[in-house]
């Protein structure tokens, strides 16, 4: 029995008109528009950005990624169903909160549906500012080989896996492969400093050094909010990911840094129950529920853990196949779990490609 229908993995062949080649990424794909399509849906939209702002349709998926592949499953089932208006839902949530506390703005100019948003250019900061309030993960993988600091922090003697820090850590790493950097490996998602950062923020494509600190401000912030309104709903925010860009103000007068990509979704954070985790268990509520899965699942969990073994892990990618069941608890999981954080019901999708379609004819761009 094919189970191809219930989630949507190929979304590069959508016939929207568009410039240039469909950017697709681990689970999004982007149709950057025409200068002419640009300049008109801002001006019947009513969009308050910059003239001469490019726009792109965004279209989520129901892929799932772990480990730098992208997950295969059983019968036919390409992805996990409603996966991708789980995340979107949870991101638009957060990006709305932040921009209701003052905190910053975003790419996102309108979601005419679940899977898509309409989004402006933004030019990327090459880091990934990522936020931790416990020892797990990578992080703890480190520390239990003996390491004492992560990106320049000094780390204490004495914690324990899924212990809570004493203090919100700020843990960057690079967004691309950056060339010419003192101390930085010319690969993607290497740890870095906060000096680092400041020595080389041209590099790093920060306008100042006191950009740094903002950015800084902006996750440490944005976490908060995430993280008291998680803590309502019984959720713990682990650590996060948050990306930046700079957009030109609609002034004309200067550029404001700005949240890009995803905010607080099941896929770029950490979420554990928090009653589970008041009585000594972690039970994870996010995609790393996935990820332990995978590596119990496989023949040798180290091909998943292990850099050096990268040509291995692509292999296992192609023959590996997810069961099906697995795929089903991990749709329930994103859709329970966003539910909870947002306190707002998941959209449910019936024919993403003729609704995404449909959606997107009042922009008169759908071929």
């Amino acid at each position: 029995m094919s189970l191809s229908n219930l989630a949507i993995a190929k979304t590069d062949d959508l016939p929207i008109r568009h410039e240039g080649s469909v950017h697709s990424g681990k689970v999004r794909s982007v149709y950057w528009l025409t200068a002419e399509d640009s300049a008109r849906i801002i001006e019947e939209q009513g969009y308050d950005v910059s003239p001469g702002t490019e726009l792109a349709v965004m279209v989520i998926s129901d892929r799932i990624s772990a480990y730098e592949i992208i997950w295969q499953g059983e019968d036919g089932l390409m992805g996990v169903p409603g996966k991708g208006a789980s995340l979107n839902a949870t991101a638009l949530h957060w990006f709305k909160e932040f921009e209701k506390a003052g905190l910053a703005g975003n790419h996102v100019l309108a979601s005419p549906h679940p899977l898509v948003w309409i989004v402006q250019k933004a030019k990327p900061v090459m880091v990934e500012g990522i936020a931790r309030q416990y020892i797990t993960g990578s992080m703890w993988r480190g520390y239990e080989r003996g390491e004492r600091d992560i990106c320049g922090i000094p780390l204490p003697e004495g914690l324990t896996n899924g212990g809570k820090l004493d203090e919100l850590l700020i843990t960057p790493s690079t967004k691309g492969i950056l060339q010419g950097i003192p101390g930085v490996p010319e690969k993607d998602d290497v740890n870095v400093t906060r000096q680092q950062i400041l020595d080389n923020y041209e590099a790093f494509a920060f306008h100042s050094p006191e950009d740094v600190d903002h950015y800084e401000k902006l996750l440490a912030e944005g976490f908060k909010i995430i993280s008291d309104q998680a803590d309502q709903a019984d959720q713990l925010l682990v650590d996060t990911k948050f990306e930046f860009g700079y957009i030109p103000n609609a002034s004309g007068d200067g550029y404001s840094m700005i949240y890009i990509d995803e905010v607080g979704t099941l896929d770029s954070s950490r979420y554990w129950d928090k009653p589970a985790y008041a009585d000594g268990k972690i039970v994870e509520n996010s995609k790393e529920m996935f990820r332990k899965f995978l590596c119990d699942s496989v023949p040798e969990a180290d091909v998943l853990l292990n850099k050096e073994r990268m040509d291995e892990r692509e292999v296992l990618g192609t023959s590996f196949k997810v069961p099906t069941e697995a795929l089903m608890a991990t749709s329930e999981l994103y859709k329970s779990t966003a539910e909870q954080l947002t306190g707002t019901a998941v959209p449910a999708i019936e024919n993403a490609r003729q609704e995404i379609l449909d959606a997107l004819s009042a922009y008169g761009i759908v071929e």
